[in-house]
């Protein structure tokens, strides 16, 4: 970790008890930060009772809490190993009173420490949390730990959870490829990704040649033109006779406003006034119509929202994913534990080959409530996803299996009987 940052927000260490909370959208790592911050902080005499809060900020109003620090490691190991959120999670964002029984219950149950594991709404419920906390004048030390999938927190070279979702999208293009090329058709894959395109661009890590999908890929950080989308599809199925489509579930037009809100009469909104993307096929049932009736004939047209499936999919975590998201936990609760007074780790990339990453605290208005996006450099013409991106992302998501396919594109006419 880099201690330098820390210089400015450092204090003596307090002895007192832990509340850690997970919030926001599970992954399939979060459960191994939640581990590194346990076995971290219960090696120190200085800390007390540490408490698990029940889905989120929600569970400390409630004052229902688990305690951590005597369970048996090899059940916390078990845990860790496990997707989605052990303690179960939360979207609420805590408004001034919200947040003042929260500061209550915490000086009540002898709390100096508070964790919170969540992305950029959960950074900015940690900022206010800690902001009411200095003006009550109680010492609370608040520290954020970064997991998103989407990867769009700031500072951050990539997020916990982000490498094994990645690994899911890829495995699942990977696959849709080879099914796409057996029976030709166009298939259309919509992919969580709200203003970020991290997860969608990772579809192109299941491309082997030129002439494997996804073919087409849609992001939020590029306008949506439907004229142009349906021009490049007929172009891709008349190269190829087949078509694999990769879009972000927030793709939008020059307005700004995603397609799906234009389509869907009603969209529910989470505490934090996000629209909820993921939970509908409208979108994907709009392009394949759309491609329907553009192309005028009847073609095998198929559409797919992966919807939740890639948050805490248990048969593709990363190994690197699980590495890095145990130790953002560790470094964490050594950041608290060497005098900060709050604070958020991130995660730097310093090296490409070999890959290495190291640790560094910043500051929680760095991170609150701010939203990264996909670097356009890594953007081709508005529908593809470059090779400097696929060099970005393959160490987070390691090797994907070795696949064979006989030339069916091109077979061998007129063989003649021997």
């Amino acid at each position: 970790m880099d201690l330098d940052s820390m210089n400015s927000s450092t204090g003596n260490v307090l002895r007192g008890n832990v509340v850690i909370g997970q919030s926001g959208g599970p992954t399939a790592v979060i459960n191994q930060s939640l581990a590194g911050v346990i076995e971290t902080l219960r090696r120190d005499e200085r800390i007390g009772k540490i408490f698990g809060c029940v889905h989120a900020v929600r569970g400390i109003v409630n004052e229902q809490f688990i305690e951590l620090q005597d369970i048996d490691p090899e059940r916390i190991e078990r845990m860790a190993m496990t997707p989605s959120a052990a303690l179960g999670s939360g979207r609420d964002k805590p408004d001034l009173a919200y947040v003042q029984r929260i500061c209550e219950t915490l000086e009540k149950w002898g709390v100096h420490y508070f964790f919170y594991i969540g992305g950029n709404d959960s950074s900015d419920a940690c900022r206010i949390v800690n902001n009411t906390a200095n003006q009550m004048g109680y010492e609370l030390r608040c520290f954020h730990v970064p997991k998103t999938i989407d990867n769009d927190l700031a500072c951050n070279d990539h997020t916990p959870g982000y490498g094994s979702a990645a690994k899911f999208v890829a495995h699942a293009f990977l696959g849709d490829n080879l099914d796409n090329r057996a029976l030709g058709g166009i298939k259309i894959d919509v992919v969580m990704g709200r203003q970020a395109g991290f997860l969608t661009a990772a579809s192109v890590l299941a491309r082997r040649d030129a002439a494997d999908g996804p073919h087409l890929v849609y992001l939020p950080e590029v306008d949506f033109d439907e004229t142009h989308f349906l021009d490049q599809v007929d172009r891709v199925y008349s190269r190829y006779g087949r078509c694999l489509i990769a879009v972000s579930e927030g793709i939008h037009g020059t307005d700004g406003i995603p397609i799906l809100r234009h389509l869907a009469e009603k969209l529910d909104l989470d505490a934090h006034g996000n629209i909820q993307l993921s939970g509908t096929g409208v979108l994907a049932d709009f392009l394949a119509s759309s491609i329907r009736e553009h192309l005028s004939c009847k073609l095998r047209i198929r559409a797919d929202t992966f919807g939740y499936l890639q948050r805490s999919f248990a048969g593709c975590v990363s190994r690197v994913d699980c590495e890095e998201a145990r130790q953002v936990g560790r470094e964490t609760a050594t950041m608290a534990l060497d005098g900060a007074m709050d604070g958020s780790m991130a995660i730097e990339r310093i090296c490409d080959d070999p890959y290495r990453v190291r640790y560094r605290r910043v500051e929680l208005d760095e991170v609150a409530g701010k939203t990264r996006t996909l670097d356009r450099r890594f953007i081709v013409d508005g529908y593809q996803v470059s090779d400097s991106f696929c060099d970005y992302l393959r160490p987070l998501v390691g090797e994907l299996p070795p696949l064979e396919t006989f030339a069916i594109d091109s077979p061998v006419q007129q063989i003649q009987p021997v």
